[in-house]
């Protein structure tokens, strides 16, 4: 019998336009954050107001804004 073939993945399938700037930021921010700080919820709020990266409204984080933001964004 022949093995079956998986097709293949593209990682970005998915994407219906390429990332902003401020989306390529906010990912690289968080890499950084969950590197250096930690994995908790309170570690990625902490991080993103200490680099001083704020909401799409220029408010400091929140739970319920970041929750909000990762909805939005479908993450």
């Amino acid at each position: 019998m022949p093995e079956t073939a998986w097709p293949y993945l593209d990682p970005h399938q998915t994407r219906d336009h390429e990332p902003t700037p401020y989306e390529t930021k906010l990912a690289r921010t968080l890499e950084d954050i969950f590197t250096k700080d930690g994995h908790e919820l309170s570690d990625v709020i902490d991080g993103l107001n200490s680099r001083q990266l704020r909401t799409p409204t220029g408010e400091p984080w929140t739970e319920e804004s970041f929750r909000a933001e990762m909805h939005r964004l479908g993450a």
